[in-house]
């Protein structure tokens, strides 16, 4: 099943709505477009249980347009580790939606990727409201990257489901309170 596959899927019920909030994203105040990837058909969509939030979307999903999804299929190393994670907690693809914090991505002046600032954290807040109403099966959000805080994730300090992860050797794969708070709790795999 290739990325094409993908690509005719993203109006299933499960993930129309994700998909709607994507495509209203992509134009700016002023008709301005900027990417933002797909939702996953091959998540669990709007049922999801558990919220994966990555930082921003990567240079090679920005790369390849309108066929860039937020997935754990993606031929890179992030999207490699958090499929390892995943299996390794025993958490069902279809418990699961991935996506990022800031939905665009963001470049400096000469065009190179950056992190966010608190600024663009602020703008991307109203979509990661948006998106978080529109899950209302969520029990656990696991922030993933240097805007991984409670409060830069757009969640209340005070949300219990939040548990902030990295993804690198020392991050998801092996903070036991991702598991343990998580998927093997609640006896999903």
């Amino acid at each position: 099943m290739g990325v094409e596959d993908k690509r005719s899927r993203v109006d299933e019920p499960h993930v129309g709505a994700l998909n709607d909030l994507a495509r209203s994203l992509r134009v700016r105040d002023g008709g301005v477009e900027r990417f933002v990837p797909w939702f996953d058909p091959d998540s669990g969509g709007v049922a999801a249980q558990d919220l994966v939030l990555m930082e921003t979307p990567g240079p090679r999903t920005v790369a390849v347009g309108d066929l860039g999804f937020s997935s754990e299929d993606n031929a890179d190393p992030t999207a490699a580790a958090l499929r390892e994670a995943r299996a390794g907690a025993g958490l069902a693809r279809t418990a699961y939606l991935r996506c990022n914090v800031v939905p665009w991505p963001l470049v400096d002046i000469a065009g190179h990727r950056r992190p966010p600032l608190v600024a663009d954290l602020d703008d991307a807040r109203p979509a990661l409201q948006e998106l978080l109403s529109l899950l209302p099966d969520l029990e656990l959000v696991v922030a993933v990257g240097a805007p991984r805080s409670r409060g830069s994730c757009g969640c209340s300090p005070q949300d219990r489901r939040v548990c902030p992860a990295s993804p690198g050797s020392s991050g998801c794969r092996t903070r036991p309170r991702a598991t343990r708070g998580g998927a093997r709790r609640r006896g999903r795999g």
